[in-house]
């Protein structure tokens, strides 16, 4: 029984998995790279034998997930494929909007329409507990704790389990319920996004307060870059706190300017027994994610409505890593201003514009022009939906019978770091491989 790993090896980014029986296989995620040499990683065809493949499984709808699985199609792949019912919904709107992106910026398209809708029409419902057999594979889904939907996937075969974490989350979500380790397993391939690292302990709602109340003052512009999935809530439901407590100073707009973050959120709605106990709570009441003051522009001839809004102002756009998405125009626009200050609620990628400004870059280039950085800049690192050091060793504690843990989906610096922690806590062998290598699990 081998494991191929075909992203996510050395980097955050890309996660594939190709697990190999005797007489067939199973896909674990199949998601985009982003960030450094992603273009001619995302353009290679996989090296999986779609032949023999018994199963595709997706842990969650984060591109970095999913956003290759249309290639499957591309290559024959006619079989199902298994995730919740709120990650099919997620990834459907995440994969559509890929398409749409390609076309309107001419990039080279690593598939289309058609490939897309073909994915979806071979999806099949798993829901959290539910298990599946799929050719000398037994699968169940845990829930992960990450982003709605999202799930760990745990697979047996020969009487030996291995557990693909999936992203695991912080357990402190205030909107979805915290993550569920399995009993028991072999082998752990487990995400190490923050495994050199604990995360702030920050009261996010205070910081977010503070930089409203200083544009309130500068009549300046809150550029907030969020990813349409779980962030862009997360901040609804933070200004929607603050509104009713007392409400944004002077009539205060909130624009919310990402199309594909207003679909996501409107999926949020639908699915409401992924929600914390909290946030249940809440939208028996009222709608968690809207407030007096939100004003959302779907249309891109709306922005003309923001410009002309000379008051103090927050925008919410995407993308989060600020390598596309509208948020692009408005860094265009309002960086150069003095008055602006720009808050980073997510992890910044290498090679993406937000990691240049985070990395102290006071000129940088957005859509080939030239542009000062004149914007504060803040960063909320407690946002994450990534667990952290202490956050991801505590799920490996409760898990019985660990031989081996395979560190994915990290920096090169994250995993070695996280992998000593699990060598001295825990006595356990530590692989961390590397793109393309194979490694013999049982």
């Amino acid at each position: 029984m081998k494991i191929k790993f075909l992203g996510a090896a050395g980097t955050v980014t890309g996660s594939c998995y190709w697990l190999q029986g005797d007489n067939g296989g199973l896909v674990v995620d199949m998601g985009m790279f982003q960030g450094l040499n992603s273009r001619k990683l995302n353009m290679k065809t996989p090296e999986i034998d779609v032949e023999k493949l018994n199963g595709v499984v997706v842990t969650h709808a984060h591109l970095d997930h999913g956003g290759r699985l249309p290639l499957l199609i591309k290559m024959g792949y006619k079989g199902k494929v298994y995730m919740t019912a709120a990650t099919r919904d997620l990834l459907e709107l995440s994969l559509h909007d890929t398409v749409k992106i390609s076309q309107e910026y001419n990039k080279d398209s690593l598939f289309g329409e058609e490939e897309v809708e073909q994915l979806l029409s071979q999806v099949e419902l798993l829901e959290i507990g539910e298990e599946k057999i799929l050719g000398e594979f037994k699968v169940r889904f845990l829930r992960a704790g990450h982003i709605l939907g999202a799930v760990s996937v745990m697979v047996e075969a020969k009487g030996k389990s291995v557990v693909f974490s999936g992203d695991v989350g912080t357990g402190e979500s205030p909107l979805i319920l915290p993550p569920e380790p399995p009993e028991k397993a072999d082998v752990v391939i487990l995400e190490s996004t923050y495994g050199d690292r604990l995360h702030e302990d920050e009261d996010e709602e205070k910081i977010l307060r503070e930089e409203i109340e200083k544009v309130s003052r500068n009549k300046g512009v809150l550029l907030i870059p969020v990813f349409s999935i779980q962030r862009s809530q997360r901040i609804l439901h933070l200004l929607d706190h603050i509104q009713r407590q007392g409400g944004l100073p002077g009539g205060m707009k909130v624009y919310f300017d990402s199309p594909m973050a207003i679909e996501a959120t409107k999926i949020f709605g639908k699915y409401r027994q992924y929600y914390s106990r909290e946030l249940a709570d809440q939208a028996k009441k009222d709608d968690p994610f809207n407030f007096p003051g939100l004003v959302v522009t779907r249309q891109a001839w709306e922005k003309k409505i923001i410009r002309k809004d000379k008051k103090a102002k927050i925008i919410v756009a995407g993308s989060g890593m600020m390598s596309g998405g509208r948020i692009m125009g408005h860094a265009k626009e309002y960086l150069p201003k003095p008055s602006t200050r720009l808050l980073i609620v997510g992890y910044q990628a290498k090679g993406t514009l937000g990691r240049e400004i985070v990395d102290g870059e006071r000129r940088v280039s957005i859509d080939g022009v030239r542009v000062e950085v004149n914007a504060k800049m803040r960063q909320i690192y407690s946002m994450s939906a990534h667990a952290d050091q202490e956050q991801l060793l505590k799920w490996l504690s409760k898990i019985k019978g660990v031989k081996k843990v395979i560190l994915t989906h990290g920096e090169d610096e994250p995993r070695r770091v996280l992998g000593e922690k699990v060598k001295t806590r825990f006595g356990l062998e530590v692989d961390k491989p590397i793109l393309g290598e194979e490694i013999e699990y049982l």
